[in-house]
Formats: C-alpha cells, sequence, structure tokens
C-alpha cells in the first residue's frame, strides 16, 4: 500500500508540473500530458480504494 501512495505522490507532481506549465506559460503540449496525468491518477485512485478497503476487512 505505502508503494502505491507512492506512486499516486509522484503522479499527482507530474500533474501538477504540466498542469501549471499550461496555465502559467501557455503551453498547450503540457495540457496533453496533464490530461494523461489525470488518467493515471483515476486508475491509481481506484486502486488504492480497493486496497484500503481490503485493509479495513482484516
Amino acid at each position: 500500500m505505502k508503494d502505491l501512495i507512492e506512486k499516486i505522490n509522484a503522479e499527482f507532481e507530474v500533474f501538477k508540473t504540466e498542469s501549471d506549465s499550461l496555465v502559467e506559460k501557455g503551453v498547450k503540449a503540457a495540457g496533453a500530458r496533464a490530461r494523461k496525468s489525470t488518467l493515471e491518477l483515476e486508475k491509481l485512485l481506484k486502486e488504492f480504494r480497493k486496497v484500503s478497503i481490503e485493509e479495513s476487512k482484516k
């Protein structure tokens, strides 16, 4: 679970960096990378929810 949380934090940093580039610098390609990052975050967060529920049942 700790590894999963590290992956989520790393992916969030990618999203933050790319979204900042889009908003502050107007880099359009950063928008595509930020959207891709949100899809990966969605997968990771669903996995976290699944693991968290399993851990709470123990």
